[in-house]
């Protein structure tokens, strides 16, 4: 591919090689030769293996766990391209870490979504790329250009295609107040009734489902949200639903697959029956269980890297 006299170059670190590759597969051009290595202090040294003069330069690279040394593995890839005089350097981020401490929840707390935000900046990125965060506002924190693709079209188009699906036997359930814009958009693409639950977080990673909002009554559920992490959120949904609610059937949809602390042992043990995930976070083998299902973003995120390449509208592809 080669538009406006530049040439385009896709480049990973350690986070996200598979949908790298599937990007690369995808736009048809050979993935970027770089070389990440660790020295024995835990220091990161990046090498770029090839010339990125004058090229529109893309680094796929979620900062998921381990969150600061794939966050420093991106940074340090940017400045590489930035000291090796790229034309454009956009950073490729399915998964933005720390896109959960975007306000100050009391005194003296850091806004470590704004840092980051900065950090990336002032690495040396153009733009950035990203999927479903946490909160929007976030876009905000930068002072680059931002293209926010989101989930929902692929979850969406998922259950659509499910053989026999009907809309009438369906309500789609947000698990939290936090996620209520996000279940009503995928209720609306689907054509389904919504359902919210209201409940109080007593501390960290502990909630309390107070009450359901909403029919759930012998219908099957979607639970929507952007992130499973510990899974307690989304499990004590369920629960609640099927014991208190009445509901049939259980289904979770989520972007980011986290799958932090006691999530895997929880979902295994829930009354969920298929946990659909995106691929922004690769899920090792060890945590897959028998209900997941994994869509891949690699064509979402190619479709925009290609846009970008040419200078053409991302934001409908999402519509």
């Amino acid at each position: 591919m080669n538009s406006h006299g530049k040439d385009i170059k896709v480049f990973t670190a350690n986070s996200n090689p598979d949908v790298a590759k599937g990007i690369v597969d995808i736009l048809g051009i050979s993935l970027g030769k770089s070389e990440t290595t660790t020295f024995s202090d835990g220091e990161i040294s990046i090498s770029l293996c090839e010339s990125v003069r004058g090229s529109d330069c893309f680094i796929v690279q979620s900062t998921c766990s381990p969150v600061n040394n794939n966050l420093m593995e991106l940074l340090i890839m940017i400045d590489a391209m930035k000291r090796a005089s790229a034309a454009r350097i956009t950073a490729v981020i399915p998964y933005f870490g720390y896109a959960r401490q975007d306000r100050k929840s009391k005194s003296r707390d850091p806004i470590s979504a704004k840092l980051v935000a900065d950090l990336i900046t002032t690495a040396g990125a153009d733009r950035v790329l990203t999927m479903d965060l946490h909160v929007p506002q976030i876009e905000g924190f930068f002072n680059i250009p931002v293209d926010h693709l989101i989930g929902s079209p692929l979850l969406a188009s998922f259950i659509k295609n499910v053989d026999g699906f009907d809309p009438d036997e369906f309500t789609v359930l947000a698990p939290d107040l936090g996620s209520i814009t996000r279940a009503r958009q995928f209720a609306t693409r689907l054509g389904c009734p919504l359902a919210l639950i209201d409940k109080r977080r007593q501390r960290a990673n502990v909630s309390e489902v107070v009450n359901i909002i909403g029919d759930v009554k012998d219908k099957k559920i979607i639970l929507v949200d952007d992130i499973i992490d510990t899974a307690g959120t989304i499990c004590n949904a369920a629960e609640a639903i099927v014991n208190i609610g009445g509901a049939k059937e259980i289904y979770a949809y989520a972007t980011h697959a986290v799958l932090s602390g006691q999530a895997i042992e929880r979902l295994e043990k829930s009354l969920i029956k298929k946990v659909i995930l995106l691929d922004t976070i690769p899920i090792p083998e060890e945590k897959m269980l028998s209900k997941f299902e994994i869509l891949h973003v690699a064509p979402l995120f190619a479709e925009a890297i290609r846009r970008i390449y040419i200078d053409g509208p991302v934001s409908s592809i999402c519509d």
